[in-house]
């Protein structure tokens, strides 16, 4: 176990890393760089008051986070959200389950496990929901066409993306174009 990296829960944008840079600058704690989900610290984690420092990250919606499993699960859940809403990847045409492999440097089988049981869902449910809020946020921005929507999130069809978005949210894409209000979740709700 990394003794100088912090795990930190609810983290899903950009704003989220810099309101964790503001705590651990207010608290005094040395890092060298804050991700999602994560803060890498240059000090010993033993070295640090973790329980003042998660008081001070649950008044900003954060949680430091202690378990091993949901270390695991916060950082599968930073790389999804990373990759399908900050990327800047012209296209999701990725093997997540290589990805997830690859980046945290464990079995799939491994991690599928420890996110199921923790989550009570799969991941492709978790990656599947995220990517539906994408479709959202493109929708309410009116740039691009749901073809141009379908392709780039690496759907196969504007069809299949359709028939995802209305189980997932009881609308077809138009129904929700329409909507006066338009019913987005924060990422960190997914």
């Amino acid at each position: 176990m990394d003794s100088k990296t912090l795990y930190i829960r609810n983290m899903v944008c950009p704003r989220c890393i810099s309101a964790v840079k503001e705590t651990l600058t207010k608290l005094e704690i040395p890092f060298t760089e804050v991700v999602l989900g994560k803060a890498l610290i240059n000090i010993e984690k033993s070295t640090i008051n973790q329980d003042i420092l998660d008081q001070e990250l649950r008044k900003i919606g954060f949680e430091l986070i202690r378990d091993k499993n949901r270390k695991l699960v916060a950082e599968v859940k930073a790389l999804i959200v990373n990759y399908i809403h900050y990327s800047g990847e012209s296209d999701l045409k990725i093997n997540f389950s290589y990805y997830l492999t690859e980046k945290i440097g464990k079995d799939y089988s491994v991690i599928t496990s420890i996110f199921s049981e923790m989550e009570n869902t799969t991941i492709e449910k978790y990656i599947i929901a995220q990517k539906i809020e994408r479709v959202k946020e493109l929708l309410t921005y009116n740039e691009l066409t749901l073809s141009e929507i379908a392709f780039q999130l690496n759907y196969s069809s504007v069809q299949h993306l359709s028939n995802q978005f209305k189980k997932i949210t009881g609308k077809t894409p138009s129904q929700y174009k329409k909507l006066d209000i338009q019913a987005r979740k924060t990422l960190d709700m997914i």
